[in-house]
């Protein structure tokens, strides 16, 4: 099951890799990172100004950064700036594209309607209202969004124009099948894609400008270029 990760799994290594990393791209910075680390105020660290010049590090190449930070920080910036300050959404919304980055599973349904096709068709064979039904609605649903935030482009071309609002329209359908079916069961989890559905479209666009004005149309790091070489 998709759920927020981010924060879950970051090591104290990876905080400190990024305390260098903007010491070195805002020395002026450095003092006041490496004290909330000692502290412990690690949302307070990773919502510094200086963070995210240290994600997009310098000569136009991404930090030298965990790829969960390099996409949490500069989705965390971006929903902010929205008026979003629901850290579970921010981490969720940076959790999709860490989660599908390596997985061979997220490209076998191929694109246009022929995965929207194919990922209805899933749904709809699992007993109505299980668990499973649950688990791949979300699956499906981020899976959707994964593709219309980070490659656009290429859903576009399997479909044209239209093919991307019918990516985030089938995402927001999926997500609310998914917190509906989880509401008695699993309340926190519900919450998450509740939140998710009603705001596919804004962690949509979150994850296609972090992508274009942080990470690079091509490059992250070397996890990322495989994959867009895959892809290709």
């Amino acid at each position: 099951m998709i759920v927020p990760m981010i924060h879950r799994n970051l090591r104290r290594e990876d905080l400190v890799c990024l305390v260098a990393e903007i010491a070195a791209a805002d020395p002026l910075s450095a003092r006041e990172a490496a004290h909330k680390l000692e502290c412990g105020q690690i949302d307070l660290l990773l919502d510094l100004p200086g963070a995210l010049r240290a994600v997009r590090g310098r000569g136009g190449t991404p930090g030298a950064l965990p790829l969960p930070i390099l996409w949490y920080v500069p989705v965390r910036a971006l929903l902010r700036g929205r008026g979003e300050e629901n850290i579970t959404i921010a981490d969720f919304t940076a959790t999709i594209p860490v989660a599908f980055v390596s997985s061979r599973s997220a490209r076998r349904f191929g694109l246009g309607e022929p995965a929207l096709t194919t990922w209805t068709r899933t749904l709809t064979s699992l007993p109505t209202g299980s668990v499973a039904q649950a688990e791949r609605a979300a699956y499906c649903a981020a899976l959707a969004i994964w593709w219309a935030g980070c490659f656009p482009e290429r859903v576009n071309r399997s479909g044209g124009a239209g093919m991307l609002r019918a990516y985030i329209d089938f995402a927001a359908g999926a997500f609310e099948r998914a917190a509906r079916i989880l509401h008695a069961k699993s309340p926190d989890t519900s919450s998450v894609y509740a939140d998710a559905s009603d705001k596919a479209e804004i962690i949509c666009t979150t994850l296609r400008s972090a992508r274009e004005n942080y990470l690079g149309k091509d490059k992250a790091d070397a996890e990322l270029k495989r994959l867009l070489k895959g892809l290709g």
